[in-house]
């Protein structure tokens, strides 16, 4: 007969809209929020590290100035930038 491996309670809080939206998904996907723990805390040992990538935000624009002019004549029509210039 196979012998269970010792377990360690482990109690975390977390937002009760954040944990009802999760519990939510994962009983879609026919799982319980305990084991979700258990499969995130083997990626951590199998991964060495976070199952995800961790960093800080790169604002960067989405497009350049080129692609947000061709962007803006494509839906509002060409922009003349130019003043005009009044007849004398």
């Amino acid at each position: 007969m196979a012998t269970k491996s010792p377990s360690f309670l482990l109690r975390a809080r977390v937002p009760a809209e954040r944990y009802s939206d999760a519990s939510a998904i994962l009983d879609s996907l026919g799982l319980t929020p305990q084991d979700a723990v258990n499969a995130f805390f083997a990626q951590v040992v199998i991964r060495r590290g976070l199952p995800f990538q961790v960093a800080e935000p790169v604002l960067e624009p989405l497009l350049t100035l080129e692609e947000q002019g061709r962007a803006w004549d494509g839906a509002f029509g060409e922009f003349d930038w130019a003043p005009k210039k009044e007849d004398e």
